[in-house]
């Protein structure tokens, strides 16, 4: 009944108190989130006198007595009871009887509503009917998700930014180092981040073992002696000398093995996506000297994004998924699908973060084109949305509808949807 009122969409007609006087609504009010009337600052015309105050809504009129709204001087600015049921009539404190109205509701709306918002969470809840919205109300929508998508991971960007003292490349290091988790492991590789400052790596950034030494190392990922098979084997040598650099550094650093090193997940998972290959990844950026974080900026196109992340392991890495899990194919350390999924979680942000602190639009629109000109991302949200009848052209609208699943079907909170409400806002109508 909020929402019908907030909005609008009564079934058009006179609308009467329940003693018999016009009521025209010149001013519904705005929506009331915390303790006291349900909405505030409306102004209404009762048979040619303005009233102006607030307004509180019920499903049942007693239910003004129910609350404890009788003995509540909050309440005596009430201008306009809205029920569902007259079963009785309502008063302020001083004994005036407050002017009360029925809603009038499409009185299958609550069972339309309810059989969108309880239908199977493996679709959209709207999807037997989204087909039959005009495209125009689903573009504007998509739009503005995919903004808020990205504004909320530029903000994230800035933030990082000012835990680390202005420093942008390290904002980058940790934001690169989260997408590398490709969701499983992000928050993992974030907290790996925390553990291991890029200063630190700087240090040794020309020192291949060092770096990869003091990574696995925080990691908690290093086998222990003899783990491997025979000391000579290239397995147990390697790993060897990654004990022995970290030890070193631990003691350079003045760095404390993590009491709980992050929790890495590698069930299920295809051994290319191992975290071992992932970090040996941030090893290879890292190196020589962390050229991502100052050549990410003025990145323009995709293309010149891609190279960017376009790794050739080498070493052991070269050649093994994890510790003594040797490895088959190319030693290419991020595939197409891998690439982009960085440039949309950390090149876009990271340039619109950018521009949003330094006020400049050309990189902000920079940003926004790289993801509308790129291939939408394969995953399960944007084949659910495009059965449903719902195209996904571009990456920029996949992270729209990433939004849209994540934010308001996945809650149920299908009146807030742009979507939702024109549908539910069809059906109020007789």
């Amino acid at each position: 009944m909020q929402y019908v009122w907030q909005h609008g969409l009564w079934i058009p007609g006179d609308l009467r108190t329940v003693d018999g006087r016009r009521v025209s609504i010149i001013d519904r009010g705005w929506l009331n989130t915390d303790a006291g009337p349900d909405f505030f600052n409306a102004k209404i015309d009762i048979d040619g006198h303005i009233w102006a105050g607030n307004i509180e809504i019920h499903v049942s009129a007693s239910d003004w007595h129910r609350h404890g709204h009788d003995g509540d001087p909050a309440y005596d600015s009430v201008i306009l009871h809205v029920v569902g049921s007259d079963d009785c009539r309502v008063r302020r404190s001083n004994g005036e009887e407050i002017p009360q109205i029925l809603m009038p509701c499409a009185p299958d709306f609550s069972e339309r509503y309810n059989a969108m918002v309880f239908n199977s969470a493996r679709t959209p809840a709207c999807a037997a009917e989204i087909g039959s919205l005009p495209s125009i109300y689903i573009s504007d929508w998509l739009t503005a998700l995919a903004h808020t998508r990205l504004q909320r991971k530029a903000a994230k960007v800035r933030q990082l930014v000012d835990e680390n003292h202005g420093n942008w490349r390290a904002a980058i290091y940790i934001t690169l180092a989260r997408a590398l988790g490709f969701g499983v492991n992000s928050d993992a590789f974030e907290h790996l981040a925390s553990l291991v400052p890029l200063k630190s790596l700087m240090k040794h950034a020309d020192a291949p073992d060092a770096v990869e030494g003091l990574l696995f190392g925080q990691a908690g990922l290093i086998p222990e002696q003899g783990a491997l098979g025979a000391p000579d084997s290239v397995d147990e040598l390697y790993a060897a000398n990654l004990r022995r650099e970290y030890s070193f550094m631990v003691l350079k650093f003045g760095i404390k093995p993590p009491a709980s090193p992050p929790a890495w997940r590698m069930a299920r998972m295809r051994p290319q996506n191992f975290p071992h290959r992932r970090i040996a990844t941030l090893a290879s950026l890292i190196m020589p000297s962390f050229e991502v974080g100052y050549r990410l900026l003025n990145l323009r196109t995709e293309d010149e994004a891609r190279s960017l992340f376009d790794v050739t392991l080498k070493g052991y890495w070269s050649h093994h998924y994890a510790f003594g899990s040797p490895a088959s194919g190319s030693p290419r350390a991020l595939g197409d699908g891998a690439v982009s999924t960085l440039i949309i979680n950390v090149v876009a942000p990271v340039q619109y973060a950018y521009a949003e602190m330094y006020a400049d639009e050309a990189m902000r629109e920079r940003a926004v084109d790289m993801l509308d000109a790129m291939k939408p991302e394969s995953n399960s949200i944007i084949r659910m949305f495009t059965a449903a009848g719902i195209p996904c052209r571009s990456a920029l609208e996949g992270q729209a509808l990433i939004e849209l699943r994540r934010n308001y079907c996945e809650l149920r909170k299908c009146l807030y949807c742009r979507i939702g409400h024109r549908m539910l806002a069809m059906k109020i109508r007789p």
